[in-house]
């Protein structure tokens, strides 16, 4: 028996699930003898259990090609999660936490075209109000959970967005083109922003990933440019390092566990000192 199905009680139903999860990763239907020899199962095994799922709807089959696919009940269930507020849900909690731990506003920001979407803030106590609240759409290039989804595309899939990427600026008139700074952003594993969404703010983000490893949302922490309560008032030249130094363990560590939750496998948290000790500085877009 394969060690993924030993270690848990109920063999069959791992079988099931590894049967869907395969069927949605397909570019198209697939023959039960693919199934089980992708995912080491007996022959005679596929066919009951496709069979069991071609009866609930979970999946279809195609008598004439003999391939089997994903059904409607798979898609009902699709649907259902999108209506649940996945994100919302699995995140609310992790940063209320952050929240209290760095005692600056956090968000999740999701990535839709060239904006960012705004699905959860949670506000530090006493920090005036920003305009990232939830449902605020915001231009992705400008922002530092903008920046960190964009940092995770292939150039391609950039140049799918910005036909001319190194043509989009923040809004800094000096500032780097895309390309030039989502390399930085990768080198560094966050990104950063200083006076681009609310002057007098500061921001850094990291990615959240998922079970693929594909970059799903971005989380961002946001303070004032002088908080010296926090530990990160410092001249303009320091600000974002000093920021980075503050809460990059917490936001590394809350980002882990959205992961965690969104069905990824842990892996060892950033060793936070071993990062590059530069900063982007005040003129970093």
């Amino acid at each position: 028996m394969p060690a993924a199905y030993a270690r848990v009680q109920v063999p069959a139903a791992a079988q099931v699930l590894a049967i869907l999860r395969y069927l949605g990763q397909q570019a198209g239907p697939v023959s039960a003898s693919a199934v089980a020899r992708d995912l080491s199962l007996p022959r005679s095994t596929t066919y009951h259990l496709l069979a069991a799922l071609v009866s609930d709807g979970f999946a279809v089959h195609l008598p004439e090609e003999r391939r089997y696919a994903l059904g409607a009940t798979a898609h009902e269930l699709g649907t259902g999660y999108a209506r649940q507020a996945p994100l919302q849900r699995i995140a609310r909690f992790p940063l209320r936490g952050l929240v209290a731990r760095t005692r600056f506003t956090a968000h999740l920001a999701v990535l839709q075209g060239t904006d960012v979407i705004y699905v959860i803030e949670e506000r530090a106590p006493r920090q005036q109000p920003l305009v990232t609240d939830a449902g605020i759409r915001l231009p992705a290039h400008r922002t530092a959970s903008g920046r960190v989804l964009l940092a995770g595309m292939t150039g391609a899939q950039l140049r799918a967005l910005y036909p001319d990427p190194g043509a989009v600026r923040s809004s800094r008139s000096s500032g780097a083109g895309l390309p030039g700074l989502l390399k930085e952003v990768r080198g560094r594993g966050y990104a950063w922003e200083e006076n681009e969404v609310t002057e007098g703010f500061s921001s850094i983000a990291v990615p959240v990933p998922d079970r693929s490893g594909h970059t799903v949302a971005g989380l961002t922490l946001t303070a004032p440019n002088r908080a010296p309560a926090a530990g990160i008032e410092a001249a303009p030249a320091h600000r974002i390092e000093a920021m980075a130094d503050r809460v990059l363990p917490d936001l590394l560590r809350c980002a882990a566990e959205l992961s965690r939750r969104l069905g990824a496998r842990p892996r060892p948290a950033p060793n936070v000192s071993e990062m590059p000790d530069n900063h982007p500085g005040p003129a970093a877009p």
